[in-house]
């Protein structure tokens, strides 16, 4: 009996024992709520700002010998002239951003300074002025960047189309004339943006773009002669500051 007695007492303890390291392990099984974490700018969503800088225009224009004789420029001869100028505008864009990767689209439109006057004084003093100017910039872009939390490096590619104007005044043989054309042709750029706010955002940007050739009648007393006129390519350097609407935050734990 008294053996019945001790055996029982040795299971009770044991089923005591092990209950209790059961709730110890279940209490260590408690896991803390993870702390927050701010959450990373995110890129994505529609924005619109300014920006402002410079512009440099190298203008080109050459007789093509389709008109009336002009002066001492034969068929194929001409000028090139390179100008540079203040400009400013505004952008408007989309950016959509997938891990660090950061895609979009913009549209652009500045105003230039860009002008430059030719004195051609073969026969006389001031015999032939050209006078040129590019005073319109519009760009539709495709972007593409890295973005590290707040900042964004960027290359951008797409089509570009500038207001350009021709005219001279010949007052010796074949008078005054000028024309007004609008050039297309494509850009590249390259950038950096960095996110001060949520919103708020600041960068600087660099471009090149490139032209094709208009025709320019530029009609005079003796007649309508014509030239072949284009910027052969503009560049500029921009300081920007834009506004982004909200999109989704994106946290981190």
């Amino acid at each position: 009996m008294r053996n019945k007695l001790i055996a029982a007492f040795a299971c009770t303890t044991a089923l005591i024992s092990t209950g209790a390291a059961s709730a110890a392990d279940l209490a260590a099984r408690y896991t803390k709520a993870p702390a927050y974490v701010e959450p990373l700018f995110n890129w994505t969503g529609f924005y619109v700002g300014g920006h402002i800088g410079g512009a440099w225009t190298n203008e080109q224009f050459i007789n093509n010998g389709t008109g009336a004789a002009f002066g001492d420029l034969l068929p194929g001869e001409g000028y090139r002239q390179r100008n540079s100028g203040v400009m400013g505008g505004a952008q408007i864009g989309y950016n959509w951003q997938a891990n660090n990767y950061v895609f979009g689209v913009e549209g652009t439109i500045s105003g230039l300074d860009n002008k430059g006057t030719v004195v051609n004084t073969a026969f006389a003093p001031a015999n032939d002025v050209f006078s040129w100017r590019a005073n319109v910039l519009a760009t539709v872009v495709g972007r593409a960047g890295f973005a590290v939390q707040n900042n964004l490096f960027y290359i951008k590619g797409g089509y570009a189309g500038v207001n350009n104007r021709l005219s001279v005044t010949d007052p010796v043989v074949t008078g005054t004339g000028g024309q007004t054309h609008w050039a297309n042709g494509w850009t590249v750029g390259a950038g950096w943006e960095y996110g001060i706010t949520r919103n708020w955002i600041v960068g600087l940007e660099y471009n090149y773009a490139a032209f094709g050739s208009q025709t320019y009648q530029l009609g005079g007393t003796a007649g309508n002669y014509t030239f072949d006129a284009k910027p052969r390519d503009i560049q500029w350097a921009v300081v920007r500051a834009s506004y982004k609407f909200d999109a989704p935050t994106i946290a981190r734990y």
